[in-house]
């Protein structure tokens, strides 16, 4: 008999879920909410809900509430979050996947006007440079 555990993708339920693994090609349902990230994370006091939580809230679907938090605008993608996960998630990626989520569907202020810059100009930005200065604008 297989006692192996298989931990299955979110991608089989709820569609948001289903959304941020696709973009940030982890898998949330891994994260067992140790808090490495949270105890490590430089700006975790200044955020509203911290980073394990907000992991957590992804797991369980929360769109509305998870999108509507200043947390994901408050990651300075440090990346300590990734290099203490014990289970080696990116976390740093799952909230840029966030990021562009809330983006994506008109919930924040796109103060860079990005839609207007030409298909080419985009190609050519580093997305964390536009990622960068749209959270200082806009947390």
């Amino acid at each position: 008999m297989d006692t192996t555990l298989r931990i299955t993708s979110a991608r089989e339920g709820n569609s948001f879920v289903a959304q941020i693994e696709k973009i940030s090609d982890q898998t949330l349902l891994a994260c067992y909410q140790c808090g490495k990230c949270s105890a490590g994370c430089p700006m975790a006091a200044h955020m509203d809900v911290l980073p394990n939580q907000m992991i957590r809230m992804a797991q369980l679907g929360m769109q509305k509430q998870l999108l509507a938090t200043n947390a994901i605008w408050m990651c300075v993608s440090c990346l300590t979050c990734n290099s203490r996960c014990p289970k080696g998630i990116r976390i740093a990626e799952v909230f840029e996947a966030l990021r562009r989520t809330a983006l994506r569907a008109g919930q924040r202020d796109d103060h860079l006007k990005i839609m207007e810059l030409t298909p080419e100009a985009r190609s050519v930005l580093p997305p964390i440079a536009t990622i960068s200065a749209m959270r200082k604008l806009t947390s």
